[in-house]
């Protein structure tokens, strides 16, 4: 109802100062400050004040008293406070709010754009496990893509998989070199990219280390595999790719506890063989942006702002892996109306890059949106390196937040009142719920560009501000409508106007903002919008909760306090998916 307020206010608001023969072109409409009692309030007498030549609570008096209210259904008064025209709510705003988030579960979801999108997230290169530094990007790719989809577009999800590099060539010529023996430590789990990451360490460690002669000769067999992938030798192709696949597989193992999955796994090679990568490469030697220097073909990009070139193609003519990127690029324009890519701070320069060779190219940059994200940071400054094998792993984190979620559990189930006759099924149910929510609500809630140092303290706080904090609002509205219906409490046909406390009044008002909160984040590709209003709902059902008993009111109030108690549920509940938090029913 919000959504539909605000274009009240913005139609009534621009009759008004044409009326006036004051310019609309912003209206200058938002939420008030705290002090400003009303759902949303106009500051445009700030900026009208010189051209009318008067005081701006004077301009803010003069274009209040020319708005209509009549033929709105939401609208229903109009005032002022200071410079500030103020907008007010009709009872139709509170009735229909409740109506609609307490009766439809999927509240808050946008109708459809029609348009279709692709997010391409984590991408991380198929060498080993997933480990902390990088979980910030399925977590966040996974709840861009889940926010577009509950805005109202068709969503993919893809992840690019780099299987044409050199560190894939490395992964290759160690697993057919080295056995089993020669190999350090046993696997740190029982799952196949922990098994196979040593090979791809011992590889590394014995390119640094061993006799020039011999690095000289391993040298020769990778740019082997190289060159074969490059030429798109079939044989050489299924090498690489027994790896890749191996080492994947285990990937998504881990990704899919988070969870983030995708709908497609688009590799590297793929546009190698087809002839694209070529094709563009050809296209860009024609461009005035194009020179060959130091033995590569390169993009001066001076025009834009970058000045270091773009080299695009050795002078063996083979292709790099943004050649490679940018046919991948080019594959998505065709088949998407948007692409988002999820990335590093580290990559914030190819990113660049990438969108000025695109546009040379002629492509329609417009639809080509990055979410950047920085990094999630060991204490004390420790560093993480797959090919040295240092750092903390994601199922290592994941683990831990479920063991000390678990114990959490326990120690609540200890002064528990409601008797749920949980058993160890349902505390491990919980636990997975409330720890995996824990590590995911901490790195969504925080903007991307901030970088985050881990701390288990902070990651597992289970005080406000925190994912299980939100989820116990949803395992709380749960168990009151459980027992509601044990009590014979009947919700259909309820009269909102008994809900007059502020708590309730508040409750509702803040259900209402769901959808124009969605509708905001979509539009600024930022998910941790939708945390901080899961947390702030949250926080406002907890005082209705405390100020406003169902079970023992009188049966009207009882019921339509029933009917907000859902319509919370269906808001939290929607708004923790997004951010790929699970809801409990019972913490």
């Amino acid at each position: 109802m919000f959504r539909q307020f605000r274009e009240e206010v913005e139609a009534a608001l621009s009759a008004a100062l044409s009326s006036l023969d004051l310019p609309t072109d912003d209206l200058g409409v938002e939420e008030p400050p705290e002090d400003v009692p009303a759902t949303l309030a106009s500051s445009v007498a700030f900026r009208l004040a010189g051209v009318v030549g008067a005081a701006p609570p004077q301009v803010a008096a003069d274009i209040a008293e020319e708005i209509s209210v009549e033929g709105y259904d939401y609208l229903s008064a109009v005032d002022t406070q200071g410079p500030y025209v103020n907008f007010h709510v009709s009872d139709a705003y509170y009735d229909d709010t409740l109506d609609a988030a307490a009766t439809d579960t999927e509240y808050g979801h946008l109708p459809s754009t029609g348009e279709s999108v692709v997010v391409e997230h984590t991408s991380a290169n198929p060498t080993g496990p997933v480990h902390v530094g990088r979980t910030r990007n399925p977590v966040i790719g996974d709840a861009v893509a889940n926010l577009l989809d509950f805005a109202g577009n068709d969503v993919e999800r893809h992840y690019y998989v780099n299987d044409a590099g050199r560190q894939m060539a490395v992964f290759t010529w160690a697993y057919e070199t080295f056995d089993e023996e020669d190999l350090d430590g046993e696997p740190e789990r029982d799952r196949i990219e922990y098994d196979l990451v040593r090979y791809y360490r011992k590889g590394n460690a014995y390119l640094e280390d061993a006799d020039p002669d011999k690095v000289e000769a391993a040298e020769a067999k990778i740019t082997e595999i190289l060159q074969g992938i490059e030429e798109g030798d079939e044989e050489t192709y299924a090498r690489v790719e027994e790896v890749v696949d191996q080492v994947l597989g285990g990937m998504r193992e881990c990704l899919e506890r988070l969870p983030a999955e995708f709908d497609e796994f688009v590799k590297e090679t793929r546009f190698m063989f087809d002839g694209s990568t070529r094709d563009l490469a050809d296209r860009l030697k024609e461009t005035e942006y194009a020179v060959y220097e130091e033995d590569a073909w390169q993009l001066e990009l001076d025009d834009y702002g970058f000045e270091k070139n773009l080299v695009f193609l050795r002078s063996d003519d083979t292709s790099l892996y943004t050649t490679r990127d940018l046919a991948h690029h080019e594959w998505k324009f065709d088949n998407f109306d948007r692409a988002v890519t999820v990335l590093g701070e580290d990559h914030k320069l190819q990113a660049g890059q990438l969108r000025a060779a695109l546009d040379i190219l002629g492509n329609d940059v417009d639809k080509l949106e990055n979410v950047i994200y920085s990094w999630v940071n060991l204490p004390g400054g420790e560093t993480m390196s797959t090919r040295k094998g240092t750092g903390v792993m994601l199922d290592d984190l994941l683990d831990e937040s479920i063991s000390r979620a678990r114990d959490e559990v326990e120690k609540r189930l200890e002064g528990r009142v409601r008797d749920d006759d949980l058993d160890e099924a349902d505390i491990d149910r919980i636990a997975r719920q409330v720890g995996i929510g824990a590590v995911r609500y901490d790195i969504v809630s925080k903007q991307p560009t901030k970088t985050i140092t881990f701390e288990w303290d902070q990651a597992l706080n289970f005080e406000a501000q925190s994912a299980p904090y939100i989820q116990y609002v949803h395992a709380r509205c749960c168990g009151i409508v459980n027992e509601a219906a044990n009590a014979g409490i009947d919700a259909s046909d309820v009269d909102p106007s008994v809900l007059t406390t502020e708590a309730e009044r508040d409750l509702i008002r803040t259900i209402a903002r769901f959808p124009a909160v969605i509708e905001a984040a979509a539009d600024d590709l930022e998910p941790h919008a939708v945390a901080t209003y899961a947390r702030e709902l949250a926080e406002v059902f907890n005082t209705f909760y405390r100020e406003c008993p169902v079970l023992d009111a009188d049966e009207d109030v009882g019921a339509a306090r029933l009917a907000l108690v859902k319509a919370a549920r269906n808001s939290v509940a929607n708004a923790l998916a997004i951010v790929g938090v699970e809801a409990p029913e019972s913490m």
